[in-house]
């Protein structure tokens, strides 16, 4: 009897390299689901506090950013708008996707231009308060590639 038991548990047990490549299947898979539509969202949300939930109008915001970013580390931005108090940068993939708010008295220019961190490949959103009290918005997507090859 305790040769057919240890066969069954021998046919039971799993390597260590299966419950690894299975724990990385599991994870892989709700890593792709989920987190995409929590970060949108909460992009969105993000938004809408910034605007007191107004609608951003398009136009009046100039975001510059590269089409491709071989290093998703260090990813420039460019972001203005003339006559704006305040301007947020959102990336819309990232866990967090609060990037930076900068704000201007009536004297300075309303520019500003960083480096930001991509996770992945997504939207870059600027949103700009304007002094008449009114929001505006830019958007640009940023392809961020896997050791520059495209990935």
């Amino acid at each position: 009897m305790t040769g057919a038991a240890s066969e069954r548990e021998t046919d039971m047990m799993m390597t260590r390299r299966e419950a690894i490549a299975t724990g990385t299947a599991a994870a892989a898979l709700a890593a792709a689901g989920l987190p995409a539509r929590a970060t949108a969202d909460a992009a969105n949300e993000a938004v809408l506090a910034f605007t007191g939930g107004a609608a951003p109008g398009e136009g009046g915001v100039t975001l510059t950013t590269p089409e491709i970013a071989e290093n998703g580390g260090t990813v420039p931005v460019e972001v203005a708008a003339e006559g704006a108090t305040s301007i947020l940068v959102l990336a819309s993939g990232n866990p967090s996707p609060g990037v930076a708010t900068f704000h201007f008295g009536p004297l300075g220019a309303a520019m500003a231009s960083t480096r930001i961190r991509l996770a992945r490949t997504q939207e870059v959103i600027s949103v700009a308060k304007m002094a008449d009290g009114s929001f505006r918005q830019a958007s640009n997507t940023v392809k961020v590639t896997i050791g520059g090859c495209g990935g």
